[in-house]
């Protein structure tokens, strides 16, 4: 009557190969999407970043308007030129995305440039002008054209 017993066997522990394989799997495709709507959600704020920027300048050439009376030049003759915190955006620490500057200028009128670099190539300029009409080259075509006279997406 002696009944042998069968000895214990540990559930396996871990993950077999398949479940590894199907785990990866889900991740990448997980990760396909996910990454490109990272990539377009920074490239906006870095160009909304750039737009505070240009809205700062906007203020200092009205305040050099104030000083000198004309946008262009100051009462001695130099041209005018942004003060160096206002010439890159972002203006903290970090990898610059825009060059600002005044991109043309007369005694009445002025028109400011965010041109992209680095990690915001491609991206299209933006402009700001005296009037605070807002352009952004969307299609990077290197000129404003129809429906691109405002800093929205869409």
């Amino acid at each position: 009557m002696n009944k042998q017993r069968k000895p214990y066997k540990k559930p396996p522990q871990g993950m077999s190969l398949i479940e590894l394989m199907v785990a990866l799997v889900i991740i990448a495709i997980i990760s396909s999407v996910a990454y490109p709507s990272y990539q377009s959600h920074m490239a906006g704020a870095r160009r909304a970043d750039a737009q505070a920027v240009l809205m700062e300048a906007a203020q200092y050439m009205e305040r050099f308007y104030t000083e000198n009376n004309r946008y262009d030049q100051d009462t001695s003759g130099t041209a005018v030129a942004l003060p160096a915190q206002l010439t890159e955006s972002p203006r903290d620490t970090g990898i610059k995305s825009y060059d600002i500057a005044v991109q043309a200028s007369t005694a009445s009128t002025y028109t400011l440039r965010a041109t992209p670099k680095n990690n915001q190539t491609g991206d299209g300029f933006l402009e700001l002008t005296n009037s605070f009409t807002k352009s952004w080259d969307a299609d990077n075509s290197g000129s404003i054209g129809a429906g691109e006279s405002t800093w929205s997406k869409y």
